[in-house]
């Protein structure tokens, strides 16, 4: 929009080269600013609107670099200000004229319902208020090959109105208390969290730590995935989040963490999720994959996201089906769900017809849950003479003699342990 503002044609580099002259701005630098969305400095602005005879004011407007400064003035002069715009509020006419459309199932079960096509029109057909979770796992704008065909190469201005336009309506459908969960990168996370904070109430930012070993040149290695999570109001109507099990050493058994003294305070429930999650898997094997052209995401995360934010008859809705993870978590959880797919839905409805292998998955990992020590690690330490649920160390600083973490022999070594 920068170029635009300042009269340029982004293809015509002779009159980008003149006015770039003019001003003192290198006209590299222009195009940086035009294609990455990013303020040019104060200075560079100051310039270039005295090269086009315009005030910083007005190029700022004209370019949408609106900060908070402008923002406050303009609140100051909201009445004049709507007299010029017309006094009708901005309504997203396109979205609604959609909802006109008529609309019908791709699949339907008891608990869900499947619908194949643009998101934004389906959306616009759904009640608001009428969804507890939204889960959504868009494309990431890497000019990858969907089967939906879709254009995964957009301009990033163009890529993140797409966004705010199914991000506005993700809002409109949640429930008050409902919760909205995105799965991005975080480059767009950062752009997206920002747009959200205006409509949502903050909860967490989640890293997920998974990595693909890419070689990365002049960059540090990316190592996690980043996932919104935002709440409709004040506070959660539902939040029951797993615990997990202490981290102790697989051949010894011996605690490797001391969390920070407090071993007494240890819930036999075991240890509170925090927002580093390093224990999901990506879905790389081609056995386990449902959709072979495209990265799918885990049952473990799904699994994770719907036990903490939602209750059993819960209406769950995914405007980004994929290979169905989602929907098929949700309904082995006994959530109502609702989804959309662009692209071929032959997968999913295949996969939602034949969950039995998926149940057995998802109760093997439930029972990894809320257990200060699973069942076989906690005879285990009985067996060695360790501390347990049934005797969590108590009281002040005291010591104890326990085997060596590292040879996992029966060496002894003095611990303190504090509580």
């Amino acid at each position: 929009m920068l170029l635009a503002a300042l009269g340029l044609d982004p293809k015509n580099t002779r009159s980008i080269n003149d006015l770039a002259k003019r001003a003192e701005v290198l006209p590299q630098r222009l195009r940086f600013y035009e294609e990455q969305g990013i303020e040019p400095t104060n200075e560079e602005l100051q310039r270039l609107a005295a090269a086009t005879g315009l005030t910083e004011l007005e190029l700022r407007l004209k370019s949408g670099l609106i900060n908070r400064a402008i923002i406050e003035r303009l609140s100051a002069h909201a009445q004049d200000v709507a007299g010029i715009l017309g006094n009708s509020p901005a309504i997203n006419s396109k979205v609604r004229a959609r909802a006109n459309k008529s609309l019908k199932p791709a699949f339907k079960n008891a608990l869900g319902t499947l619908f194949q096509g643009d998101c934004m029109d389906i959306m616009a057909r759904l009640p608001s208020e009428s969804v507890d979770m939204v889960f959504a796992d868009p494309p990431f704008n890497l000019d990858k090959l969907y089967p939906s065909e879709i254009d995964d190469n957009l301009r990033k201005s163009h890529y993140l109105q797409w966004c705010e336009e199914w991000l506005a309506e993700s809002i409109r459908l949640l429930k008050d208390g409902g919760s909205l969960f995105v799965w991005n990168l975080p480059k767009w996370n950062t752009y997206l969290s920002a747009y959200l904070n205006r409509h949502l109430n903050f909860r967490h930012w989640i890293a997920v730590d998974i990595k693909y070993s890419l070689p990365m040149q002049s960059k540090l290695y990316p190592s996690h995935y980043s996932l919104l999570y935002f709440v409709k109001g004040p506070r959660p109507t539902t939040f029951h989040a797993d615990r997990l099990p202490m981290e102790v050493c697989p051949a010894c058994c011996a605690d490797l963490k001391d969390y920070g003294g407090y071993k007494d305070k240890m819930n036999p429930l075991g240890v509170n999720l925090c927002d580093v999650w390093n224990d999901i898997p990506p879905v790389r094997h081609a056995k386990y994959k449902k959709r072979k052209e495209a990265n799918e995401l885990s049952i473990k995360l799904l699994d994770r996201v719907i036990e903490m934010s939602t209750n059993e008859g819960d209406c769950v809705f995914d405007p980004f089906g994929g290979s169905g993870t989602t929907y098929a978590v949700a309904e082995l959880k006994k959530r109502k769900w609702i989804g959309v797919e662009v692209g071929p839905v032959d997968g999913i409805i295949e996969r939602m017809e034949s969950l039995d292998e998926e149940a057995e998955y998802l109760d093997r990992l439930r029972a990894g849950y809320n257990h200060l020590f699973l069942p076989e690690m906690e005879r285990r330490r009985k067996e060695l003479g360790r501390w347990t649920v049934g005797n969590i160390p108590k009281g002040p600083s005291r010591k104890r003699k326990e085997p060596d973490i590292g040879t996992g022999t029966g060496d002894q070594r003095l611990l303190e342990i504090e509580s």
